[in-house]
Parts: structure tokens; C-alpha cells; sequence
């Protein structure tokens, strides 16, 4: 049986639908008026009242209530219903329709056995509690499991593979005692070339190296003192003990405005303000510079830059830390190093590693810095500098033969990155 009586519905059984007690009360007075049927029923009249009309088993006559005999069978009929559900048989579909309606049956809710015993014999995919609990899961069938299917593919939410990349290396860098420097992306020349000992007539400040602003044009110089150390060193050595390198300096080619061709102008700005010694200070910088886009080169790219200031420093120190990198970066063990030219370190060396797929790759340059460049930013201490393709070493790190794929937007590939 699917259906019960409500509480309701149990509690007229005992004590009478509304309806069946004011038919009694009208047949025992022969007649009852509405004011004393009222009073008898309470508040239960009004619905007593009610179903007698539509079964117009009940007539007012005269400010009286008088029965109708014939039609009260209708009434009797609800209670029989009501008997049968209570005996745990169903009635007429009609009658228990009307017991609905009343709200005096409702569905039985099933309980945890009659759930669960609807899968005994049968074969099911999940095994649920009431199953469990029951212990009918000993009377149904397992569905067996392909453990060698594949499953639905889920790609959750995650960095970008390059972005994450960056992240990591800054935080490695903090953690092994690094400070970060900063700078303005768009740079004077004075600070990107000139405090950095770069000859005004050197070819890397030509335009088809170096990417100049066409409006504004120039920005300011720094402090006069210091834009006089620099171009003295520039133009006979200074108190360096060079010779410099024998021009004349022009302060309106150092004013010149330049998005940054890389990340050592930050390192002279750092320096010229006055930084920690013994210190260590490093950059990730996104630079600009015209090149001929491949699977290796960019016109824009991002650097990592790195200063070391301390008196016990030598050239040994700066190959260790290179190494260093190259391991923890780029996640490579063959580098090697190899003579360079820079105009602003001396001894030079420019650092390779080997690719899978590419060979031997550049990562960058690095060396001493030349006294021309740290005495007249007010540095008398060795420091060695690097300037390193993060970009490249990112390249190892994620297993990507092309450096343009660090931007990619294909989602396959991207969905596919490991979350490190």
C-alpha cells in the first residue's frame, strides 16, 4: 500500500468527519439552527458545513438545518475510505482522491528497507548507504568496472604554464637572498647605455638595434654630479685609472627617451643608489629589442638581471652562480661557458646550455663590472652581473622547442602542462 492517513485524516477516524457529526447532530434534534450547530462544531462547522452542501445532504429551512436522508450514503462513503486505509487496504481511486485533496492521506514514505530491498537481484553501478546499511548490497549484482578505460578528461583551473614560471623563479631568487630591484620600462638612454659605460657611437645604440620614443622624445638626467662622473669616465676615464674612451659626450643623446633594451639599467640605477654592501639585488624585467622573430629570438622578452656587490668577490664566484641557474631554472646539467665581449664587464662570458631539440642555447651574458661603470655610481667594491634569457631558460624548464609557444593560446597544450 502506497498510501496513509495523515494525522488528520486519524484523527476524524476516531472522532467523525466534521461533515458525519452535524448530520448527527441535525437527526438527533430533528433540525439544529445554524447559531447552535455553530457552537457545537466550533471551528470545524465551516468545513462540515461545506461538504454537507455539496453533498446536499443538508437543507436550511426556516433559520433551521434539516437532514436529507437519501444523500448522507455519499458521506458515509469518505468513512469507509478512511477505514480501508487504516486497515491497510486502498480504497476507490475516487474516494482516495477526495482523501487527498482533504489532506487527510498522503504517499507513505518508504524507509531505508523498502529502498534498499528495490535493488535486491538486480545488477547497480553505486553502491549507496542505504544499500550499505541494509546489507542488501550481499543480494545484488556489481556492475564490473574497465579499469582500462579512459576516463572523462577533466581540466581544472590553473596558472599559465610561463606566468607560474616567472612566479617561481622570483620566489627562488628571494629565498636564496636576493633583493628585487625596479625600474620604469621606459628608460633614458643615459641609464640603459651611458651609466653603464656604453660609447654613444657604440653600434648596439644604433636604431636598427634599439628601439627609441618618437614623442616625447627625451626625459630628464639625473643628478649633475653624477651625470658629471659618468661623462668624465666616458671621455678620459675619470679617477678609474682607464682612459675612457675619448670622445666628446653629448647630455641630449643620454636624454634620449628608449623602451628598455634590457635589464642592466635597472642595475645602475640600484647601484647609483646607494644598495647594500655586501648585497645581492635581482631584476625580472620584460625588454624590448628589434630582432628577427624565431624559435629562439624575440622583439620583446623578459630578463633576469642580478647584481652581487662584496669585496671578496671574484670572476670563480660568478661562474658558480651561473651554473647555479642553469641547473635550478632551467632544470639542465650540460652548460658551458665561453668567452664574451660586453662594453661594460671585464672579464666577460656568456653562458650556454644544451637543448634537447636545439642544441647548445645562448642564455645570456654575465661578468665583472669594469670600474668605469661602479666608481662613478658611487661603488668601490667588485660586482658581478649577469643578464640572462628567462625566456629560454623558461623554454627548458616547460619542454618547448619554441619560444613563442611560452604565449600560446592553444588550449590543448596548455590544458596538458604539469602544475608544478
Amino acid at each position: 500500500m502506497s498510501y496513509v492517513l495523515t494525522e488528520e485524516g486519524r484523527r476524524y477516524l476516531k472522532h467523525g468527519l466534521p461533515e458525519r457529526r452535524l448530520i448527527e447532530l441535525v437527526k438527533n434534534r430533528n433540525g439544529v439552527s445554524m447559531k447552535d450547530a455553530s457552537s457545537t462544531l466550533g471551528g470545524e462547522f465551516s468545513i462540515a458545513l461545506q461538504w454537507c452542501k455539496k453533498y446536499e445532504c443538508i437543507e436550511a429551512t426556516g433559520g433551521k438545518l434539516i437532514l436529507v436522508e437519501e444523500k448522507v450514503k455519499e458521506i458515509e462513503e469518505q468513512t469507509d475510505a478512511m477505514e480501508r486505509l487504516a486497515g491497510g487496504e486502498e480504497p476507490a481511486e475516487d474516494l482516495l482522491q477526495i482523501l487527498i485533496q482533504r489532506k487527510l492521506a498522503e504517499k507513505r514514505s518508504e524507509g531505508i528497507v523498502e529502498r534498499a530491498e528495490k535493488f535486491a537481484g538486480k545488477e547497480v553501478i553505486n553502491l549507496n548507504t542505504d544499500i550499505i546499511k541494509t546489507g542488501i548490497w550481499r543480494k545484488v549484482k556489481l556492475k564490473p568496472y574497465n579499469v582500462e578505460a579512459a576516463g572523462k578528461p577533466v581540466y581544472i583551473g590553473k596558472q599559465q604554464p610561463y606566468n607560474r614560471f616567472l612566479q617561481d623563479a622570483r620566489r627562488k631568487l628571494v629565498e636564496m637572498g636576493f633583493e628585487e630591484m625596479t625600474g620604469p620600462t621606459v628608460e633614458t638612454e643615459f641609464w640603459n647605455f651611458d651609466a653603464l659605460f656604453q660609447a654613444q657611437n657604440h653600434p648596439s645604440r644604433e636604431w636598427t638595434q634599439t628601439y627609441s620614443l618618437k614623442n616625447p622624445k627625451e626625459g630628464s638626467l639625473p643628478d649633475k654630479s653624477l651625470v658629471e662622473r659618468v661623462k668624465a669616465s666616458h671621455e678620459n676615464g675619470w679617477k678609474t685609472g682607464g682612459t675612457g674612451w675619448g670622445y666628446r659626450w653629448d647630455p641630449s643623446k643620454a636624454a634620449c627617451l628608449m623602451p628598455r633594451a634590457h635589464g642592466t639599467a635597472v642595475s645602475a640605477r640600484t647601484m647609483a643608489g646607494k644598495p647594500n654592501i655586501p648585497g645581492k639585488y635581482f631584476a625580472i624585467l620584460r625588454c624590448y629589442r628589434p630582432d628577427v622573430i624565431d624559435a629562439t629570438h624575440g622583439s620583446e622578452f623578459n630578463q633576469t638581471e642580478g647584481i652581487v656587490l662584496d669585496e671578496s668577490l671574484n670572476f670563480r664566484s660568478l661562474l658558480g652562480i651561473l651554473k647555479d641557474f642553469a641547473i635550478e631554472f632551467a632544470g639542465t646539467e650540460k652548460t658551458k661557458f665561453l668567452p664574451d665581449y660586453y662594453p661594460f664587464t671585464e672579464p666577460s662570458v656568456q653562458l650556454s646550455a644544451k637543448h634537447p631539440q636545439l642544441g647548445w642555447v645562448e642564455f645570456g651574458g654575465a661578468g665583472i663590472f669594469r670600474e668605469e661603470l661602479t666608481k662613478p655610481l658611487g661603488i668601490d667594491v667588485p660586482v658581478i652581473a649577469w643578464g640572462l634569457g628567462i625566456d629560454r631558460l623558461a623554454m627548458f624548464k616547460l619542454g618547448i622547442s619554441d619560444i613563442r609557444s611560452l604565449f600560446s593560446q592553444n588550449l590543448e597544450w596548455l590544458r596538458k602542462q604539469v602544475v608544478l
